[in-house]
């Protein structure tokens, strides 16, 4: 299908709720069968009606598969965007972002508590293209506005942050984007589309890692882009194609699929999560608990703004330095000790070691005594009595 169709899609769905256009943006009944869930269309070219047409807008399935134009119509729906795109995973379309919006002899301002697979693409790939970085603490606007230079065309937020649940103000961060000439680029990956709505507070472009709450189940590994700007929507779909890293199919499906049930399971995740902030804010082992549910959190009030509920993750820290967090880790049974999050399952991991290793030694390096938890929809008093045992 083409760009318009895409766009034409998001305004069919923008009067509907949340709930609804999680459920019904892009998903059509088949036009050949009636079936009420769209098809796997697990094909690689399509037949044409004749040279130089285009069957439906398809040719090949690089370019388009109508599999992923149904996820990245509901993408942009969900977003209040004008454009959805699909790739292979959450970095992969930050590498293609940034492709489209930089060139060498740019700058940018990355937060000085961004997800460590997102540092390391900076500090390792992007430099290289003769881009230049700088590190700020973003929820601090005096802090932003220092690292910006007249060469900065993107500042970069994270919000809630990975892991140390920090919260920017996207608002006022989109105010100081505009007046430097740079895209406010917004992770909103913590938080969903459920919960936070970016673009609708001034940012350029929203980034997803679909592998964790959209997909929701742990069984896929993707990644989106949303914009609402049309201009840049069509150079951020051309390079997806130059570069080739799409979503395939299959991907796109079972993205879909747990999409569906998002707004539930986000209800849950946050309603578990606090519950379990709670009670470790009451452990004596627990020495500080980062989550922006918590009334003493630095971030609570920007995050009551601009959130409608305070997500599923949390991050703690605990007495006895690196050994004590990774022995809470390991001693942990419910909780499964592992990488990624925003599954319906509950994970907890240490950042230091784990997830953040590739920031050890630089500006982003996390606290040794920090232990990340991803909550799940378990039952919460089940989830409670895990991390009482495992705290020990």
């Amino acid at each position: 299908m083409t760009g318009t169709t895409l766009r034409l899609m998001s305004d069919q769905h923008s009067h509907q709720s949340f709930e609804t256009r999680a459920i019904h943006a892009g998903n059509t009944a088949d036009p050949l069968t009636g079936a009420v869930v769209p098809p796997i269309y697990q094909v690689s070219t399509y037949k044409q009606d004749g040279v130089g047409g285009l069957r439906g807008g398809y040719e090949y399935s690089r370019s388009a598969n109508p599999t992923r134009t149904a996820l990245e119509e509901n993408l942009a729906a969900l977003e209040g965007g004008r454009r959805g795109l699909a790739f292979a995973s959450g970095l992969a379309a930050e590498d293609c972002l940034l492709r489209t919006l930089l060139v060498p002899g740019d700058h940018v301002v990355i937060p000085n508590d961004a997800y460590g697979g997102t540092f390391r693409l900076f500090a390792k790939v992007v430099q290289r293209w003769g881009v230049e970085f700088s590190v700020a603490d973003t929820s601090d606007l005096a802090s932003v506005r220092a690292a910006v230079n007249d060469r900065t065309k993107v500042i970069w937020v994270e919000t809630p942050s990975n892991p140390l649940l920090g919260i920017t103000d996207i608002a006022a961060v989109a105010d100081v984007a505009r007046t430097a000439g740079a895209k406010l680029v917004v992770d909103n990956t913590f938080a969903s589309p459920y919960l936070q709505q970016p673009l609708a507070l001034g940012a350029d472009v929203v980034v997803h890692s679909l592998t964790k709450y959209m997909g929701g189940h742990s069984d896929v590994v993707g990644g989106a882009l949303v914009t609402a700007d049309e201009t840049l929507g069509e150079e951020l779909a051309y390079h997806q194609n130059a570069m080739g890293a799409v979503a395939g199919p299959f991907d796109s499906w079972i993205v879909l699929r747990g999409i569906k049930t998002l707004a539930v399971r986000m209800d849950r995740h946050s309603e578990n999560a606090g519950r379990v902030a709670e009670m470790l804010t009451q452990h004596p082992k627990v020495t500080q608990v980062l989550y922006p549910g918590l009334e003493d959190h630095p971030g609570h009030e920007i995050a009551a703004k601009q959130m409608k509920a305070f997500g599923g993750m949390i991050s703690f820290r605990v007495q006895g330095g690196e050994e004590a967090a990774v022995e809470v880790c390991n001693r942990a049974k419910l909780f499964t000790l592992g990488e990624s999050l925003g599954g319906v399952e509950s994970l907890i991991e240490h950042p230091g070691r784990m997830t953040h290793a590739s920031v050890a030694g630089s500006a982003l390096e996390v606290p040794a005594d920090l232990v990340r938890l991803s909550v799940g929809i378990e039952n919460a008093d089940d989830l409670l009595a895990d991390l009482r045992e495992a705290l020990g």
